[in-house]
């Protein structure tokens, strides 16, 4: 069993945020993604909220909500309300948080942040926290103190010069450890070389029991330069033992998004 615990799927209609990092010029639908699960052997895909649609989350919701072999994320604004009882009937588990490329961070210790963070725990959801791994040990604590599980998108998004003993990687690893947070073994393209010595740092520390595989299809901005097979690849070169592989490609992520 294969489990991608990270896509994204939109089409042009779709109504962008001002100044989005990425406006895709292209469709890719639930049917293009579906079809990449089946021509990888890959059963089950979770579907996360991309920043450039904002709160616009209808078309993920829909999705979700068709196809029992999927999950997905949403991002959600402080302060706004949403129903989320009705999003959690229709297969969403979770919150992404997408604070990549911003040039100042949220305050969560809002009033407002606050309770959406605790509205989030109280349906059993997650956040997953998508930020470069220089702000990690900040907003790990915060986020830990307010209640949800926690997801570190792409291994925490290591910077060049940022190695398993920068505080990003330490902090991770104390927050894994206290059973707060699990970590997306994803986005190898983009990190280039961290990524592999990450992996198998939080392999070292950590063990396999809190890693989950993901593609990050359809490699927004990087269009043409890998296929959906290379990221799986990735990850076999990275991991020799066949019981660890199949815990990081399937088995955690089921159990995490699919088995509650």
């Amino acid at each position: 069993m294969i489990v991608d615990a990270h896509a994204h799927i939109f089409h042009r209609q779709m109504p962008l945020i001002t100044n989005p990092r990425h406006t895709p010029k292209y469709d890719f639908t639930l049917q293009d993604y579906l079809q990449q699960l089946d021509l990888n052997g890959v059963q089950y895909g979770v579907i996360a909220a991309a920043s450039p649609w904002g709160d616009f989350n209808d078309y993920t919701v829909q999705s979700v909500a068709v196809s029992p072999r999927l999950r997905g994320t949403v991002i959600l604004y402080p302060g706004k309300r949403y129903d989320l009882a009705a999003l959690k009937q229709q297969g969403i588990v979770g919150v992404r948080l997408p604070y990549i490329g911003l040039a100042q961070l949220p305050d969560l210790t809002t009033p407002e942040y606050q309770k959406l963070l605790r509205d989030i725990a109280d349906q059993d959801w997650h956040v997953h926290l998508h930020v470069e791994g220089k702000h990690i040990p900040h907003l790990l604590p915060i986020l830990e103190n307010s209640g949800p599980r926690i997801v570190i998108d792409h291994l925490g998004r290591p910077a060049p010069d940022e190695g398993v003993g920068s505080p990003a990687f330490k902090a991770i690893v104390s927050s894994v450890q206290r059973g707060h947070s699990w970590i997306k073994a994803s986005c190898a393209y983009r990190i280039g070389a961290r990524a592999a010595e990450h992996l198998q740092g939080f392999l070292q520390e950590l063990g396999p029991e809190r890693l989950f595989w993901a593609s990050d299809c359809p490699f927004v901005g990087h269009e043409g330069e890998l296929t959906y097979a290379d990221t799986l690849r990735w990850l076999e070169a990275q991991v020799s033992d066949v019981a660890v592989r199949r815990k990081i490609m399937g088995e955690n992520a089921y159990a995490f998004y699919f088995a509650g």
